[in-house]
């Protein structure tokens, strides 16, 4: 086989995450691709939960329908999720609390309870439980005998033996109850040097390579490892990473580190990006530099805040009082996460303006396989910065932060240069940053700061704003953003295969919006579907705001909670060129 399947489900806070985590790592180091999702309740402890962890030998970005080896540690799990076994697939439990399967359910049921118990610690019952797995789907043991004694190295020789042995009495039983059952996954191809991470980390890693040395922020799910994982690493290159009381101060200090000129950064989600609106309001009329990353959640108020969603996008966009520019991105992938960080950061320093990172829950939390951090990918463009020969020969003459320019973003000084001092102010001023509310300066800073982001370019290099993939005169034209994206190209692979011509677009900057490349591509596409988390297709109504609809666009949504499948996209794309007679 080429991909396996594998879940484990279970009470909340009984220690699968953990599980999970050692069994996609294990499975990552070994070769294969990882994609690992969860659903978990929005409290610590308490209620359902249960991990999937997709090892293939091929990228996947997207979950599945079917699961090849579910483990149940609890009734509630084969009620809820037995009928996710594939075909010829089996339900893993333990025997302790005497499981009821429906009929046609292939049981196996080992006493992972009592293995604990003989070994003296509750917690080995998880261990035999990877263990049991491992037999069955013919995964080298080696790699999880490397892991725990790499994991529990510090805890004593006791600890090491202790989960070792827990591992191998659970490999031995499925090998004893299965009677040759199981499956035997392709060997992984892949090098073992790549990193299996969510996407907060990635982000987090990526901003410090971005040479972000200052990161505020108050926890918030589904972002606060971005804060944590920055708290831990930040300090080694010089920088600090604070938690703050709230996130107005938090994007307050965000705004003070970038006008004093460190790379600044926050995180949050929907609720906190509410409160940070006339903050935004601020960076964008004083022109000042920085990055905040809204992990988005399923809305509105608290809403569902482990649920995935794409709600957002106008918040981003738009959420602020008055009119002032501002820049989204959204990376759809944990590699995409590392690069885009430093191209919000050379964005802001160059454009001197809030920018926003767009990810989501589905990005943030699910662990995928990611190749190593290529450096030389990652070049720090500080954009436009005063001369300081320049400013010696000024005098007693004033710096013109806010004079106009031929692009509309003026040099800015940074504290420190001589007679580079100027007035940032939140009210509108003229070029010296003065208060002014003459109506001809009004309409001139209003353009030039509207302006200055229409054309957007690092080093005289224009930005990559959307992947296109395909042909330009498909059957069927596939437009995604965010983490959707690894379902939409699956879905595309799903329908190219039955017969179709597909294409897909990846939009990488949301705002300012590609216009005159999306009209292309959907001019030429013969039917063009908008794939996004949200109940009012958002993205799509910004489409048509912008004018690229220059034909009718499809829109496929989803706002339930989770993220798109590939073979959902593919059955609605497949039924709606049913009904308009591009499929017979």
């Amino acid at each position: 086989m080429r991909e396996i399947v594998w879940k484990i489900g279970g009470e909340q806070g009984t220690g699968l995450d953990s599980t999970s985590d050692i069994f996609a790592t294990v499975c990552n180091r070994l070769g294969y691709y990882i994609y690992a999702y969860k659903t978990f309740a929005s409290r610590i402890k308490g209620g359902h939960t249960n991990f999937t962890v997709r090892v293939s030998t091929k990228r996947v970005l997207a979950p599945v329908s079917k699961v090849h080896v579910m483990v149940a540690m609890d009734q509630d799990t084969i009620d809820k999720l037995s009928g996710e076994v594939t075909d010829g697939g089996f339900l893993l439990a333990d025997a302790h609390f005497n499981p009821q399967v429906p009929e046609g359910i292939d049981l196996i049921a080992i006493n992972f309870s009592e293995i604990a118990r003989e070994l003296g610690d509750p917690r080995y019952r998880n261990l035999a439980a990877l263990g049991a797995s491992a037999a069955m789907l013919g995964i080298d043991m080696q790699g999880f005998r490397d892991y725990v004694t790499e994991k529990f190295g510090k805890k004593g020789q006791d600890v090491i033996q202790g989960n070792m042995d827990a591992l191998l009495k659970g490999y031995a039983a499925a090998q004893d109850v299965a009677m040759g059952k199981g499956f035997q996954i392709d060997p992984g191809a892949g090098k073992n040097d790549r990193m299996v991470m969510i996407g907060n980390d990635a982000m987090a890693l990526g901003a410090i390579a971005a040479g972000c040395r200052t990161m505020f922020a108050y926890p918030i799910t589904p972002a606060s490892e971005v804060l944590e994982t920055s708290a831990k690493h930040m300090p080694k290159f010089g920088g600090v990473a604070v938690q703050m009381e709230d996130e107005l101060a938090a994007i307050g200090a965000c705004i003070g580190a970038g006008l004093a000129g460190s790379r600044a950064c926050t995180a949050t989600s929907g609720p906190g990006l509410s409160l940070m609106q006339e903050y935004l309001g601020l960076a964008s009329i004083a022109e000042v530099p920085v990055v905040v990353i809204d992990t988005q959640r399923g809305g509105p108020s608290t809403g569902m805040p482990t649920k995935h969603e794409q709600s957002d996008l106008f918040a981003l966009i738009y959420g602020s009082h008055g009119e002032g520019p501002r820049i989204v991105v959204a990376p759809g992938t944990g590699d995409q996460a590392i690069y885009d960080m430093a191209l919000a950061f050379n964005l802001a320093d160059n454009y001197h303006c809030p920018v926003m990172v767009a990810s989501d829950l589905g990005l943030a939390y699910w662990q995928q396989t990611i190749d190593p951090i290529d450096l030389s990918r990652i070049v720090i463009d500080r954009g436009p910065i005063a001369d300081s020969d320049e400013l010696a020969k000024l005098g007693r003459d004033v710096f013109l932060r806010y004079a106009a320019s031929p692009t509309g973003v003026s040099p800015r000084s940074l504290p420190g240069m001589k007679n580079g001092q100027f007035l940032a102010t939140g009210a509108e001023h003229g070029p010296n940053g003065k208060v002014l509310e003459d109506p001809k300066n009004r309409v001139h800073m209003m353009d030039r700061r509207l302006n200055k982001i229409k054309k957007l370019e690092i080093g005289g290099q224009p930005v990559e704003l959307l992947i296109h993939s395909g042909a330009e005169d498909a059957d069927a034209l596939l437009i995604s953003y965010g983490s959707t994206f690894g379902a939409v190209a699956e879905a595309a692979e799903l329908l190219t295969e039955q017969g179709l011509s597909v294409a897909t677009i990846q939009v990488r900057v949301i705002h300012p919006l590609p216009t005159e490349e999306l009209r292309k591509f959907v001019g030429a596409a013969k039917q063009t579907f908008v794939i996004e988390n949200n109940a009012l297709a958002q993205f799509a109504f910004l489409m048509r705001a912008e004018e690229a609809d220059v034909k009718p666009l499809q829109s496929i949504l989803k706002y339930d909670g989770t993220l798109f499948r590939a073979d959902e996209i593919a059955a609605q794309v497949r039924e709606t060129l049913s009904k308009v007679g591009v499929l017979a």
